[in-house]
């Protein structure tokens, strides 16, 4: 990734709803998303993509009043994973085991090690899982900027009613925050807008 790429990008207010993502950029996309490290590769999210205009249209109404969701061309709704049960843990190693060709066995002080780290971390679960969503949502936006598709981070949502149109409220899931894809329009003015950063100096410190 070029430094361009990062300058070029910004949170676009106006989508093209016209234009959609390209099947192969759309892959892309989507490897970026799974390939997302992980504390101990545990994965403790869901990607929930939206794509059908129906759906899309009943989020503006939960989103303040946005129409990024509606407009964009595929809607990432990222969603953290409530508790981190053993059988979760069970099913991440056994995913381990399949694609090193090693044994359960040879993982059992791994096994521990999770399942302590989550014990001594009960009550912060979520709280855990939702730091790791926004390591997610920062390649997710990364890439798409490398590959030419704008975005828009989205906290201004109300989680419980995407959970709840999503169908998430009895899930193991819970959303955390959005992420429009697609194109900018070309009357978004906020395209031409001059970055506003503090100097480098400013922000970061080398001890």
């Amino acid at each position: 990734m070029h430094i361009s790429h990062l300058t070029w990008r910004y949170a676009v207010k106006r989508f093209d709803s016209t234009k959609i993502i390209p099947p192969d950029v759309w892959e892309d996309l989507r490897q970026s998303m799974v390939l997302t490290p992980s504390s101990f590769g545990l994965q403790p999210w869901r990607f929930i993509v939206i794509t059908s205009p129906e759906v899309k249209a009943k989020l503006p109404a939960v989103s303040w009043g946005q129409n990024q969701p509606a407009d964009c061309s595929h809607m990432v709704v990222l969603a953290a994973l409530k508790t981190v049960k053993e059988a979760y843990v069970d099913e991440f190693l056994q995913t381990v085991c399949t694609t090193r060709k090693v044994t359960m066995d040879s993982l059992a002080n791994y096994r521990k090690m999770i399942l302590g780290f989550m014990t001594q971390r009960s009550d912060e679960q979520l709280a855990w899982a939702t730091n790791q969503v926004y390591i997610a949502l920062g390649q997710l936006m990364a890439t798409a900027a490398q590959l030419g598709v704008d975005a828009c981070p989205m906290e201004g949502i109300n989680a419980a009613e995407y959970d709840r149109i999503l169908g998430l409220e009895t899930s193991d899931y819970r959303v955390v925050v959005g992420c429009a894809l697609g194109y900018r329009h070309s009357e978004d003015k906020y395209a031409l807008a001059p970055k506003v950063r503090f100097a480098p100096e400013r922000v970061v410190q080398v001890v």
